[in-house]
């Protein structure tokens, strides 16, 4: 049954102005599956709760809760998080919910992680746990934003390519500029063009590797797209394929 939880923020990062996380923490939350999302909401004056949700970007063994923003100017609830500050209250509701998640995707030898923008966050949640450096040979994150400084995360991202070097690659594309280290262009046609498939450890193909979407509905379509070209399905329960996804927005 969904309940609303009182959080405390604790903490906030501001990647730059246009991108944020909150930490928060909820006593009374209950545990959730790596992946997942939950409703975050800011109580008003007359009791009512606006709310959208949100992927919880932290462990499940953590204490502390987690998500990342974009604040949009005409949005009726993010410029309201975007105002937060450490003490300040917020509402979740739980259970968390959702099937991103690695129990839902069936076994494979390669996993790819494709994220635009926020979207990165249920993927730094799944690789925060145990589970997929025990299930996968090799794990792909690619991550797609705007511009250099829209990349959030990269220290924890760095300390997963120095503990599992053999193991995980990571694949930053921007799409609005040059920036060294980093790959210009958009996921999909990159993807089309095999650029993906040079800078990772893996050959993509449907026979070996299970690919996890999340982020702009845009990139998604045109990313599924390019892979049923390649020979991948959408995977459902009732007809197994190699594409789980989730749609932001």
């Amino acid at each position: 049954m969904a309940k609303w939880h009182d959080a405390v923020i604790i903490d906030r990062v501001d990647w730059n102005p246009h991108l944020f996380s909150l930490y928060f923490s909820c006593s009374e939350f209950p545990t959730f599956t790596a992946g997942q999302f939950a409703k975050i909401g800011v109580e008003m004056q007359d009791g009512t709760v606006i709310s959208r949700p949100y992927s919880l970007v932290n462990s499940p063994q953590s204490d502390v809760l987690e998500v990342i923003a974009v604040p949009v100017e005409e949005g009726s609830l993010s410029p309201k998080l975007h105002a937060l500050q450490k003490g300040d209250k917020l509402k979740i509701m739980s259970p968390a919910t959702g099937f991103l998640v690695l129990n839902e995707v069936p076994a494979s030898e390669n996993l790819l992680m494709l994220a635009t923008g926020t979207g990165v966050g249920p993927f730094l949640s799944i690789l925060e746990t145990r589970e997929p450096w025990r299930t996968y040979k090799n794990i792909t994150l690619v991550y797609g934003v705007r511009k250099f400084h829209d990349l959030a995360y990269l220290a924890k991202i760095e300390k997963w390519q120095n503990d599992h070097a053999e193991q995980f690659s990571f694949v930053p594309v921007v799409s609005r500029e040059k920036h060294a280290g980093t790959i210009q262009g958009r996921i999909p046609a990159l993807i089309k063009s095999g650029v993906i498939q040079n800078q990772t450890k893996i050959d993509i193909n449907p026979e070996n590797t299970q690919v996890m979407l999340c982020g702009n509905p845009a990139m998604i379509a045109d990313a599924m797209q390019v892979l049923n070209e390649l020979g991948f399905k959408k995977h459902l329960r009732r007809s197994p394929g190699q594409i789980s996804m989730e749609r932001y927005w």
